[in-house]
């Protein structure tokens, strides 16, 4: 039963550090990727597969998770994700091989599963009005802030320390949020009938996930046309067109694919997924510089603090953006900006003065982007679906972003790896970089050909009204 209990900076503070564990782990690894493969001895691609199993996993479950959370409380699944995020940092601290670090990974995965959805609802139940939309926004700043902020943190870390410290830390933060929500009374949904989980559908999509995870971050070492990458790609396929036969109609399907039939929540969604995507020009030019310019995991953390602080900046201007011109123009101009940004660190061409230059000039505007989109894009995913969906659809948008920035890595780190074995790391290091201009140019179309022109002043009109 909920009670009269409302919400605090303390509360505020403790899950935004919840938040941030999950970019400490997963953001600071771009950052250190020769530092892990030197200390492990471990291939790139092995690697690259290693750090994108945390937002795989992340994004399998988080919908899962989140539906649990209703069911038993959202703050004993928070609780469960940071005591999670604990048991796979220490698998990091301790790994000596492969095993350890896949196990971590995936451990922490399903940490970020839970924590992710359980505060979004904590916060929710606990704030009204004008507190609410600042609790949100803080929330924003630890989930879209943190990638800039971990990134700078963990380049930082790992030069001064050494980069098993960055998990150190990640305990550390996780300890502080324990201790800050602790008097957090729980809260959980009324449920008026008991619906059985679609366990069928669940079961495809995870199987089609690991496929197309495996075949792009392992696809060059098994060989393209291998009979291992061919039944993977088959898998997929197959997978995937049983997939939505089997959810498609379904009240309780794993994801109910009639949230889609509306044009803002799809748009939304999928240009979320693409945005997401474009974290990998973070790991392409981190590693470009410090293996081919020699630069440290610090002084490459601190060409993307540009990044950082416009993030943070703009997501409050996004959100006063959206309520004068509604979701439309922000979330354009946004994908602009990012392709703009990434465009400019392309020019490899450059000398090492004039491209750190550039490089962080790119990251800035690239920042201005990400926080301009945030808040437009998060508030017309969950405003624009019935209530009775909202925890659902937030569930899939946040799906969307975990598994966006899952495979954008993944794919990134490919194309730069297949093009670096010819011998030619500038030219590995833009076209791994123009991938990601791709995914922000297609997140503009999914834009421009979802969200309408028409309805965006009612739209103001009755988010105002309510």
């Amino acid at each position: 039963m909920e009670t009269s209990y409302k919400g605090n900076n303390r509360m505020i503070t403790g899950i935004v550090f919840g938040v941030l564990t999950y970019w400490l782990f997963s953001q600071s690894l771009i950052n250190v990727i020769p530092e892990v493969q030197l200390d492990l001895g471990i291939s790139l691609g092995l690697l690259n597969t290693a750090i994108s199993l945390s937002g795989l996993f992340s994004g399998m479950f988080v919908v899962v998770a989140g539906g649990i959370s209703d069911r038993i409380g959202r703050k004993k699944i928070t609780t469960i994700g940071l005591l999670l995020n604990i048991i796979g940092s220490l698998c990091l601290v301790f790994a000596q091989e492969t095993v350890l670090l896949m196990i971590g990974r995936v451990i922490q995965g399903f940490s970020a599963a839970c924590i992710m959805p359980a505060t979004i609802a904590l916060v929710k139940t606990y704030f009204d009005g004008a507190d609410r939309q600042r609790a949100l926004s803080y929330w924003s700043f630890g989930s879209w802030g943190g990638a800039g902020i971990c990134s700078f943190a963990g380049g930082l870390i790992a030069t001064s320390l050494g980069w098993r410290w960055i998990f150190i830390f990640s305990i550390i933060f996780t300890l502080l949020s324990m201790f800050l929500i602790k008097d957090i009374p729980e809260s959980k949904a009324e449920q008026s009938h008991a619906s059985k989980f679609d366990f069928s559908g669940f079961v495809i999509f995870l199987l089609v996930m690991v496929a197309l995870n495996v075949v792009i971050t392992r696809g060059e070492d098994f060989g393209w046309t291998s009979p291992i990458s061919l039944t993977l790609m088959a898998v997929t396929v197959i997978g995937g067109w049983v997939f939505l036969n089997v959810v498609k109609g379904k009240s309780n399907g794993f994801i109910d694919l009639s949230l889609f039939k509306n044009n803002y929540f799809t748009g939304a969604t999928v240009s979320n997924f693409l945005m997401n995507a474009v974290a990998g020009a973070l790991i392409v030019a981190n590693t470009y510089v410090q293996m081919a310019r020699g630069y440290s995991s610090f002084q490459s953390g601190l060409l993307s603090f540009g990044n950082l602080v416009a993030v943070l900046v703009m997501i409050r201007v996004g959100e006063k953006v959206l309520q004068r011109n509604g979701p439309r123009k922000p979330m354009i101009l946004a994908c602009l900006l990012v392709m703009a940004g990434i465009m400019l660190m392309t020019l490899t061409i450059l000398p090492n003065s004039v491209y750190s230059v550039v490089v962080f000039i790119g990251f800035t505007v690239y920042g201005i982007g990400l926080g301009l989109y945030a808040t437009p894009s998060t508030d017309t995913a969950v405003d624009n679906v019935p209530q009775a969906k909202a925890g659902e659809a937030a569930g899939i948008y946040k799906m969307s972003s975990t598994l966006g920035g899952s495979f954008g890595l993944a794919i990134s780190v490919t194309v730069y790896s297949v093009v670096e074995k010819a011998g030619n790391m500038e030219a590995a290091a833009s076209i791994g970089l123009l991938v990601n201009v791709i995914f922000a140019g297609l997140a503009l179309l999914a834009i421009v050909a979802t969200i309408p022109k028409e309805g965006v002043k009612k739209s103001i009109k009755e988010r105002k009204a309510s």
